[in-house]
């Protein structure tokens, strides 16, 4: 072999030796890198929501908000327009005023006309029982002397029972008169007049309800009907985003939770707003078998299941939004 062929030889051996040496070289740098490289967590600021719906069915008269306004617990947020409620309102309010009516006659017993002729007829009739006795008494000594006949005598003692009879009855009549309606009817005019008045009081909860009011103070996410449109019973209006209320939930795989815990304190990247923040995990509870997993070998000696990790803010985060992203690095 000649010298030029050598050196060409060498040349060659130098070039591979060298491209192996880098291909090593850049090889141990991207392991070492990889292996040290932090293991990100993508997670989700959610927000705790309330629907707003009413019990009764109506046509949408007006809408006092948007999406996107901030309300106070106590604000009126829609007015539902509901005829058939009114209509009922008159109804048990009508039904109402009668129970009371035959309430307080119950209560009051008869009227003082009432009272004034049933005793006229006592008086009557103790008047009647006074010319029966008497005539009752001039037969008997008659009779005893033989100078009447029995059938005389007899009908005038049968004069005198039937005027004791009449004055009992009339008596009877004076004394309903008097004492009114009896007990048992009395608690029978109250209980129906209680039960209109609750009728009264279940329409008011429904008039109510025609003007929709916010529960909690939060932002207006949704709103679902138009002004015009007609809502059932139970139909969402809107939906409100407790503002104050939210927190982060993590999808973590068990491999990596070493060292997460509940109550433990996290840091935590939102790059939406390029701030970190602090956090407390607050709850943690397996996806369930239907969840994202992996096996741990090719031949698989167990699943690593994954687990939802919730965690809230320590302190109050500003201009965060529900949906916005949170990186916690492993």
């Amino acid at each position: 072999m000649t010298d030029k062929a050598k050196e060409q030889h060498n040349n060659i051996l130098l070039a591979v030796a060298g491209f192996s040496a880098v291909v090593v070289i850049v090889a141990l740098i991207g392991f070492l890198t990889l292996g040290r490289a932090p293991e990100v967590i993508q997670g989700e600021m959610e927000v705790e929501e309330y629907r707003v719906s009413g019990k009764v069915p109506g046509r949408i008269l007006e809408l006092r908000v948007k999406e996107g306004d901030f309300v106070k617990a106590g604000d009126t947020l829609a007015i539902i327009e509901a005829p058939e409620v009114e209509a009922k309102m008159v109804q048990a309010r009508s039904a109402a005023d009668a129970a009371q009516a035959m309430e307080q006659m119950a209560q009051n017993g008869a009227r003082k006309e009432q009272i004034q002729a049933a005793a006229q007829l006592l008086e009557q009739a103790k008047a009647g029982l006074e010319i029966a006795e008497k005539s009752y008494k001039r037969m008997k000594y008659l009779y005893e002397e033989e100078v009447v006949s029995a059938q005389k005598f007899d009908e005038a003692e049968a004069m005198y029972k039937s005027a004791q009879a009449q004055v009992k009855a009339a008596q009877s009549s004076y004394d309903m008169a008097v004492n009114g309606a009896r007990a048992e009817e009395r608690r029978a005019a109250s209980a129906t007049a209680g039960q209109a008045r609750g009728a009264v009081q279940e329409v008011n909860s429904y008039i109510r309800e025609t003007v929709q009011v916010a529960q909690m103070a939060g932002e207006v996410t949704d709103v679902y009907p138009k002004v015009g449109e007609l809502v059932g019973t139970g139909t969402p209006i809107m939906t409100i985003a407790v503002m104050e209320d939210q927190w982060a939930t993590f999808n973590i795989r068990e491999d990596l939770l070493k060292n997460v815990k509940v109550g433990q304190e996290i840091t935590v990247r939102i790059p939406a707003i390029d701030k970190e923040a602090k956090m407390k995990v607050t709850s943690m509870k397996d996806k369930g078998s239907f969840a994202a997993w992996k096996a741990t070998k090719a031949s698989g000696q167990y699943d690593q299941k994954t687990f939802e990790v919730k965690a809230r803010p320590i302190a109050k985060i500003a201009d965060i939004r529900p949906g916005m992203s949170v990186i916690l690095e492993k």
